[in-house]
């Protein structure tokens, strides 16, 4: 959904189009207000539990309507992005978890014409019941070799389930190695 105003928020003078800080935005010639265009934040947990499955959740909204994906979702304007994560991960699979590292920060281009920022944190269950919740139909364990790689939601979501599988099959070479 791309938003577009049409009359300044400050003095409901009509916007126009002007260059400022090198690029055409919009811009009230009467207050000076200018509208900056900026990008939704979004967060996403790859949920590891201890015998090292990762949690994917069945999507029961669009866009990707019934893929599967990691739990995740938009931040809130008030909220730190790792208290984002946890109450995605809560409200999708009813599990409570620590979050860890960020493991990467990658451009968001939604479907819907939304465009913003996915930051992708590494977690922990820490408690709950795991429950499909929100906006899901389904919640799951999956190992490695048992991802539903034609059924993932989104590009985001597969490179980083690539690179952790990689870290799973490397985790194995060196525990047979010894």
């Amino acid at each position: 959904m791309d938003v577009q105003y049409n009359f300044c928020p400050a003095c409901a003078h009509p916007l126009e189009d002007g260059e400022r800080f090198g690029r055409t935005r919009r811009i009230c010639p009467r207050c000076g207000f200018v509208y900056f265009r900026e990008p939704k934040v979004a967060v996403a947990v790859l949920v590891e539990d201890e015998r090292g499955r990762v949690l994917l959740v069945r999507r029961a909204v669009v866009p990707a309507l019934g893929r599967w994906a990691l739990p995740s979702g938009f931040m809130d304007y008030d909220e730190e992005p790792r208290a984002a994560a946890q109450r995605e991960v809560a409200e999708e699979t009813g599990l409570q978890v620590h979050i860890g590292e960020v493991l990467d920060v990658a451009t968001l281009a939604q479907e819907d014409g939304r465009q913003g920022v996915v930051i992708f944190f590494a977690g922990q269950p820490s408690g709950g019941r795991l429950r499909p919740g929100d906006d899901v139909s389904e919640v799951r364990w999956f190992a490695a070799d048992e991802i539903p790689r034609d059924e993932l939601a989104f590009s985001g979501t597969q490179c980083l389930l690539e690179r952790w599988q990689g870290r799973i099959e490397d985790r194995g070479l060196r525990a047979g190695e010894g």
